[in-house]
């Protein structure tokens, strides 16, 4: 495999310095190592109010060699069991519920809940509440992180919470150290030559800048791949409606257990971030222009918080919902909010920067820098993106919620990809919905639990009359296995001594 020999990242942030890390420590050592530039304006700033990931993002760290003692102090991290929804139902028994990550520990109780969700939807009134089946949500009910005291036989699968301006500062540091080359400047002008590659750039202060290959880490404003190659941007704005965000710090009683979940509380025209950091707590609010003006979603905000947000200056926020049709396009590749950016719900950004990059770096490394090997890499991101727009968009289309257009709107959304329609066809005609997961695994980039999670956190079964008994016994073994599991879990302030050796 040829590696390339300059590679430049434009733009900075979480997505510029992943890119540069990666890219780094794929092709940055051994014989005639690749040089990796990055470039950023000190007169942009970052968005830097994402604080959440999957837990995917630990393999970023594992293939750094990062342990969590070594980044999570610099970086006010916590740990992630999952996220609770509440108030997106309505329906009884149903108003909220939480999205776990699973793990191995939860298989015992989790066959009893894949059960009863198919036995419930067809009609028998069994108990489904996916709250009761896995470990994760009795970790964040009792708000305990998910590092065990002592070695267990399974590891829990987790994620993280973080302050992004603070991460994006740890990765720079990281990558300078490692000999990533540090520009801050200007991009005046890109330009192309004739077969469409980008040739240089021309910045203002250190004259023009060449390489073998472009990362586009420019944000919304996509510098590279947008305004310079003019890729199309497929809107997704007719299945995800929301496009502006209100954020807004408070602090935290570090007295007190910290939580182990991220809330995304259900809101007028939108919903309600809380996450909580080991130096305050990130609250923000997601919502639709169309529905809601920014005074006016700043002063729902307020009020949810209450006093804790008095003095605090809010920061507002617009987001352009959907992604490019290539991501990687001649010698630019695209990472980032320059490749597209589905709303924050499932705190998904970090995790498809990430699939991005290791992507590329696999798809080249196989040695050939063909048409169709882009064309197979950008069918691979476009599915993940795709994939995830479709989990996300179900959240708003089985929402109950009748208290305000909105969310009345949401519920009729008329464009659905064939994928996700005949999943929500398969659940609630009673079809064997196992089988319709797996014809169209190729489509959907979430697994089993997560896809009965949201269907039965919803409530999405059939009415029952008051007088028919719900039967309860698997539920109730259930919750105790996981109660008597969480007890071997440490409290966050407890998991930190540990990671750091104390």
């Amino acid at each position: 495999m040829s590696k390339p020999e300059h590679i430049v990242v434009v733009g900075g942030g979480t997505a510029g310095w992943m890119a540069a890390c990666l890219l780094n420590h794929a092709w940055g050592e051994g014989e005639q190592p690749t040089r990796v530039t990055l470039i950023e304006s000190a007169d942009i700033d970052t968005i830097g109010v994402g604080e959440g990931s999957t837990p995917y993002m630990r393999e970023f760290f594992k293939r750094l060699g990062l342990a969590e003692k070594d980044w999570m102090p610099a970086c006010s991290a916590t740990y992630k069991c999952g996220i609770s929804f509440p108030e997106w139902s309505t329906k009884p028994g149903f108003e909220s519920y939480f999205h776990p990550f699973f793990s191995r520990m939860d298989l015992e109780p989790a066959a009893d809940f894949f059960r009863n969700c198919n036995l419930r939807r067809r009609g028998q009134r069994v108990s489904a509440h996916p709250d009761d089946y896995f470990v994760a949500a009795e970790l964040a009910r009792q708000k305990k992180s998910p590092i065990p005291r002592q070695a267990f036989a399974y590891e829990h699968d987790y994620a993280y919470h973080f302050d992004a301006g603070r991460l994006a500062t740890f990765l720079k540091n990281y990558a300078r150290e490692r000999n990533v080359h540090h520009v801050i400047d200007n991009v005046l002008e890109v330009i192309t030559a004739e077969a469409g590659n980008i040739s240089h750039l021309v910045t203002q202060n250190h004259g023009e800048l060449a390489a073998d290959l472009f990362f586009d880490c420019t944000g919304f404003a996509s510098l590279l791949m947008g305004k310079t190659l003019d890729e199309p941007f497929i809107s997704y704005s007719d299945v995800l409606f929301n496009d502006r965000a209100v954020a807004m710090p408070t602090p935290l009683d570090t007295s007190k257990p910290i939580p182990s979940e991220t809330v995304s509380k259900a809101a007028s025209a939108g919903w309600m971030w809380r996450i909580p950091l080991t130096t305050r707590y990130g609250n923000g609010y997601v919502y639709s222009s169309q529905y809601l003006s920014e005074d006016e979603a700043e002063s729902e905000l307020r009020n949810k918080l209450g006093a804790e947000a008095e003095g605090i200056e809010a920061r507002h926020l617009k987001m352009r919902v959907g992604r490019v049709s290539q991501h990687w396009k001649g010698n630019c590749v695209a990472a980032g909010l320059s490749q597209g950016f589905i709303e924050p719900l499932e705190a998904t950004a970090i995790g498809l920067i990430q699939f991005t990059i290791e992507q590329f770096i696999a798809n080249f490394e196989k040695g050939e820098f063909t048409d169709a090997q882009r064309q197979g890499f950008n069918d691979s991101v476009n599915k993940a993106f795709d994939g995830t727009r479709d989990y996300v968009s179900l959240h708003y289309r089985l929402n109950s919620r009748e208290d305000s257009q909105y969310w009345k709107d949401n519920r009729e959304i008329a464009k659905t990809s064939a994928s996700l329609t005949h999943l929500i066809e398969a659940w609630k005609q009673g079809e064997d919905f196992d089988a319709a997961l797996a014809v169209e695994k190729s489509y959907q980039i979430y697994m089993r639990p997560s896809w009965y999670s949201i269907f039965s956190g919803m409530g999405c079964y059939p009415d029952f009359e008051e007088s028919v008994p719900e039967y309860t016994l698997s539920a109730e073994r259930a919750r105790r296995l996981c109660h008597r599991t969480a007890k071997k879990f440490e409290t966050h302030q407890a998991s930190w001594l540990m990671a750091m050796g104390n």
